[in-house]
């Protein structure tokens, strides 16, 4: 079976983070003052999506081991193709188009760095930093955000997949007022998981 796995930080509840095949978690949103919150470089072995491409992050779930070095670094993610996809999805709910922004899809590749250091999924960064945090890092101001993550699919269409068929991921995408998005995707072919997701979906103030 292949390791799956999959985080949502949902605006306005918390929820933790839980395993299955695939494994989905509650998503995570929270913020400050009661606002809602809802490549390929290699880098110390760590293999990031070229400038033009993003990632959108799932946790952990069970996968086949993807093999050598190399099987990681295939993992590709095409931003455009990304947002192609969640934005044909929300348009079939009658949802407003969402666009790729430089400063969340930061916010996005910091994250997944951070889990592919320490292969592991969850919504806290090392640092303690949640994502309303790291958004707000980036100088994008918010007044709402949701992040989701994953860990272990090959594909946008595999995360993609998994995000729509979990309710705390789902309402992510859904999320009526969100304007923008950024995605990420990091790659550790010596960590257990091999590669690491990130979605962050905003709207400004």
């Amino acid at each position: 079976m292949f390791r799956v796995g999959l985080c949502a930080l949902v605006a306005l509840a918390i929820g933790g983070c839980t395993a299955s095949n695939p494994s989905v978690t509650a998503g995570y949103s929270g913020a400050p003052s009661g606002q809602a919150l809802v490549q390929s470089d290699a880098i110390d072995g760590y293999s990031e999506t070229a400038p033009r491409r993003r990632s959108a992050a799932i946790g952990k779930g069970t996968r086949e081991p993807l093999g050598g070095r190399s099987d990681a670094r295939a993992i590709r993610l095409d931003p455009e193709r990304a947002l192609a996809l969640i934005n044909a999805y929300r348009k079939e709910s009658g949802l407003p188009p969402l666009h790729l922004n430089a400063r969340l899809t930061r916010a996005a590749k910091m994250h997944s760095r951070d889990l592919a250091r320490s292969d592991r999924i969850s919504h806290f960064g090392s640092d303690g930093s949640n994502p309303w945090e790291r958004v707000a890092r980036t100088g994008y101001k918010a007044r709402l955000a949701a992040e989701n993550v994953g860990t272990g699919q090959t594909s946008i269409e595999e995360v993609f997949k998994g995000w729509r068929n979990s309710e705390s991921h789902n309402k992510n995408l859904l999320l009526p007022d969100a304007r923008h998005m950024g995605i990420a995707l990091v790659t550790n072919p010596k960590s257990e998981f091999r590669s690491f997701w990130t979605l962050v979906v905003a709207a400004p103030r």
